[in-house]
């Protein structure tokens, strides 16, 4: 098995089902079965493998890696964490007061397995695990350290730079502080940019331009490196969500990252462990819908589908086209709570990813839950062919627009003009005041917005927002705060806690950025922060984002 191989679908675990091969055999061969090949990593944290300084022990990772080689997998690994006997750094710091120590570990676990293992991801999604005064250039002096010691052991060897969630700032920061040119591919884990899929709030947009993204920064950042490789090394759903929500949230996922040219979403996890009810199987072994929708999306697309493009149905539904296993496929589902009526002209074959049952049909009912369409008609393969490696739109083209927004109608309802807000109309709880029309400061999601990607993303160019606000009824004391993302991540606006004067008027608030830096993070771009539940009882009118000439 080539120890470089990649494809989109791949796994992951906690620690309590990664210890031992006895561990592995609960959960294991059921990925093994669904065709699954690409498995995260196995225990190579420093501690792990030396205990002691000097003392080196390789039983559970030559016993895993040998169980996991016999199933078919391909297997990377992640050097983290610090170890008892190195004083010169605390417990849950990066270790850059011992590099050479550090170096020693890369070296001697890349050599060992260098015949097994070729990818080795830095650090388990930095900022987290690292010291509260560390920054990313701290991180980028491990990432050196790393590439240099890892190079000398194995030459073949290739070194992943790591976020959490989709920290493109951090990892912009570091690549600036020294890590330029050293690593050969990256990792992210967008769970809060899922949950917007998994939630059904219309973030398809923000998912798809998650690699886009990354390699807009690298352009500027580090051309040389435009296009590594960038892999998912987690990526989940919690189950509470719903069993079948879990299912629809990870098609969905493979769907769009495959589009996008994710080269691997290892899914966390295989098996309920000690992260919460995540696993395609519960702690039993027993299938979740998601098990069974991974299976499908296997079968039909294959290992290494091609991707031809997306359509638009009705000017807002979802399609990706993909050449998979046997024929065209076509992944399609309805935006929000919205139902659709789709008329394809011949009968189709048309599959439940969680159930894996066909039917045939020439019309398809679209709901917010993915379908898997075979044989694609020809008129749709022509469409996606057109769109392919354009950005999927959200309601409308604001890439030359000067200024986006959101405001209420008449009836409370939002009105989206390249602005959106994680509520939607499904949970808005939008109410009608002072004779016109606002939404309520406190409803769920309704101050957090999302600019459109194509309107600004990652580059920087001097902002303004304003906000039309007004007291409740009652005349409650109100207001809030504006953080945003910016080139140094989630930053308070300048002008600090802004409180609403009065409910007599509708009042307009200004905040001038020349910071700013979008690139959902954690899903969002901005929020008006009232920090908790005491100022939050106001009306908001309209939010607008306007670019400013510099």
């Amino acid at each position: 098995m080539d120890p470089t191989a990649l494809g989109p679908f791949g796994i992951g675990s906690c620690h309590i089902n990664n210890r031992s091969v006895q561990d592995a055999e609960r959960w294991v061969p059921q990925m093994q079965a669904i065709g699954l090949k690409y498995y995260r990593a196995l225990p190579t944290g420093w501690s792990q493998v030396e205990p002691e300084e000097g003392r080196w022990d390789w039983k559970a990772l030559d016993a895993q890696l040998q169980y996991l080689n016999e199933h078919g997998f391909v297997v990377g690994g992640l050097l983290n964490g610090g170890v008892k006997w190195n004083t010169l750094d605390k417990p849950g710091t990066l270790p850059v007061n011992n590099l050479p120590a550090w170096s020693r570990y890369v070296a001697a676990l890349v050599g060992h397995s260098k015949e097994r293992v070729k990818r080795w991801e830095v650090w388990n999604e930095p900022p987290n695990g690292t010291g509260r005064d560390q920054t990313p250039a701290d991180y980028a002096k491990l990432v050196v350290a790393t590439y240099k010691a890892a190079k000398s052991a194995d030459s073949e060897s290739l070194i992943g730079i790591a976020a959490k969630s989709v920290h493109v700032n951090y990892l912009d920061q570091a690549i600036q502080a020294g890590a330029k040119d050293h690593f050969d591919y990256i990792t992210l884990h967008p769970y809060e940019v899922l949950n917007g899929i998994a939630d059904n709030a219309g973030t398809e947009a923000v998912f798809m331009n998650i690699v886009p993204t990354v390699r807009k920064m690298l352009a500027v950042r580090n051309p040389e490196k435009m296009h590594v490789p960038i892999v998912f090394t987690e990526l989940g759903c919690d189950v509470k969500k719903g069993a079948d929500v879990q299912a629809h949230a990870l098609v969905k996922a493979y769907t769009m990252g495959i589009a996008q040219g994710v080269a691997c979403i290892q899914w966390f996890e295989g098996m309920d462990g000690d992260s919460g009810p995540l696993g395609l199987l519960d702690r039993k072994g027993v299938e979740r819908p998601s098990y069974t929708a991974m299976g499908q999306m296997i079968r039909h697309l294959g290992q290494h589908p091609e991707y031809l493009g997306w359509v638009i149905y009705q000017e807002k539904h979802y399609g990706f086209v993909f050449q998979g296993a046997k024929g065209t496929v076509l992944v399609t589902w309805a935006r929000q709570a919205n139902a659709a009526d789709l008329q394809f002209g011949k009968e189709l074959e048309v599959v439940d990813p969680l159930t894996g049952q066909i039917t045939r049909a020439d019309k398809l009912s679209l709901s917010v839950a993915p379908v898997l369409v075979l044989d694609v008609p020809e008129a749709t393969l022509k469409e996606a062919r057109e769109s392919k490696g354009k950005p999927l739109p959200w309601g409308g083209d604001y890439a030359e627009a000067r200024s986006v927004s959101i405001t209420m109608d008449g009836e409370g309802r939002p009105i989206e003009k390249g602005l959106h807000t994680f509520s939607g109309e499904s949970v808005a709880g939008a109410v009608v005041a002072y004779g016109g029309s606002a939404r309520a400061g406190n409803v769920p999601g309704g101050n957090i917005f999302i600019v459109d990607p194509q309107f600004l993303s990652y580059t920087t160019t001097p902002i303004e927002i304003t906000a039309v606000v007004r007291r409740n009824e009652a005349n409650d004391n109100a207001g809030f705060k504006l953080v945003y993302e910016s080139t140094r991540g989630l930053k308070t606006a300048k002008a600090g806690w802004y409180t609403v004067p009065d409910n007599k008027e509708w009042h307009t608030v200004r905040w001038k950025i020349d910071d700013a830096q979008f690139v959902n993070y954690w899903g969002y771009n901005f929020a008006l922060e009232s920090d908790g539940n005491q100022y939050n009882k106001y009306y908001l009118q309209s939010v607008t984002v306007t670019k400013v000439a510099k």
